[in-house]
């Protein structure tokens, strides 16, 4: 009986002791689970020629992430010969250029994709063109006006003409390349950094050969002041100046819209500046500033070439102008419906 109360009495006492429970000791939590890496399904590109269709390149491994700018530069390493700036990359053989900042996985393409390549020729930054087609006209127009030997007949060479018209239309000649000159410096902000070097031999001709065409008559010996006199001069004076104000505006306007390095796009908008007003009506009053400069001074030196300069620049500036009103309302809704691209209700 001792033996068998020891017994029970032994299982009771290791009983409590197994039910006490440290309460020192907290239940250990779980770490939630690492969640798994999603894989990155990588590209392969092929690159073909736009006009026979034989292949480039093949570039493996593109990350989806890549631009078509990138993937210019990875063909350029293949390629040496033919540079980013040269080369446009497309979809289709005759479509249009994929941008620099189309991202690779947001276009059209499986991750095998195929692009077409055209050759764009030699190119030439912007500035460089610029700078080159203004400075002409305004070097040429100089030699005529002070009637450097061989343009005129021998007995004029050096002199000056006795008509004040003449030495004002040089004044207002001269200021607008130089205006023109110094926004390309330090106002306008490209979309795009180069052209085919081929534009400017063209630009230039143009440019060079219409300075020396009206140069040659307004400092002619025996050029003819306007027939309405001082009147009709100072009235010309009047919108030359007006439109260079307002075009200078228009393109510190226009150059306020992109930051610096950007491609960014935005609809221009009036600013306080009363002379931006006019982009209520109109898409690019840049040009329609610049025929008015140029109607200005075709009233001012009352000449045939100006006039003809005058017709053939607004013909060029409409194209231009159009192109531009028509690229708005494709990339913005609510794209003012009220505005026309030159001229206000008119064209």
């Amino acid at each position: 009986m001792d033996a068998l109360a020891l017994e029970a009495s032994g299982k009771k006492a290791n009983n409590a002791a197994g039910a006490a429970v440290p309460t020192s000791q907290a239940p250990a939590k779980r770490k939630p689970a690492k969640k798994a890496k999603k894989a990155v399904v990588f590209f392969e590109v092929e690159i073909l020629d736009a006009k026979t269709k034989d292949k480039l390149c093949f570039l493996d491994k593109v990350e989806p992430n890549a631009t078509i700018g990138e993937i210019k530069s990875m063909f350029h390493r293949s390629h040496p010969q033919w540079y980013p700036a040269r080369q446009s990359i497309r979809l289709d053989p005759k479509g249009k250029s994929l941008k620099d900042e189309d991202v690779l996985q947001h276009l059209p393409v499986g991750t095998t994709a195929t692009f077409y390549f055209r050759d764009l020729g030699a190119q030439i930054s912007w500035v460089t063109v610029f700078l080159t087609e203004y400075t002409g006209p305004l070097v040429i127009y100089l030699l005529f006006y002070f009637r450097v030997p061989f343009i005129y007949a021998p007995k004029y060479d050096f002199t000056t003409s006795k008509h004040w018209v003449v030495h004002l239309a040089c004044m207002c000649h001269s200021f607008h390349y130089v205006k023109r000159l110094l926004e390309t410096l330090f106002v306008h902000r490209f979309s795009h950094g180069t052209m085919p070097l081929r534009n400017i031999f063209k630009n230039c001709t143009y440019y060079w050969g219409f300075a020396a065409w009206m140069a040659y008559y307004i400092n002619h010996p025996l050029y003819t002041p306007p027939i309405y006199g001082e009147q009709q001069i100072r009235l010309a004076l009047i919108i030359f100046l007006f439109c260079q104000i307002g075009n200078f505006s228009i393109h510190i306007a226009l150059r306020n819209l992109r930051p610096p390095g950007s491609k960014t796009r935005k609809i221009p908008y009036p600013t306080k500046n009363p002379f931006t007003w006019i982009f209520l009506l109109v898409s690019c009053p840049n040009y329609t500033y610049e025929l008015g400069s140029w109607l200005g001074f075709t009233l001012m030196t009352q000449c045939l070439p100006v006039a003809f300069f005058t017709l053939v620049g607004f013909m060029q500036m409409t194209v231009w102008a159009k192109g531009k009103h028509r690229s708005y309302l494709k990339e913005f809704r609510d794209y003012p419906p009220l505005r026309s691209p030159i001229l206000p209700f008119v064209l």
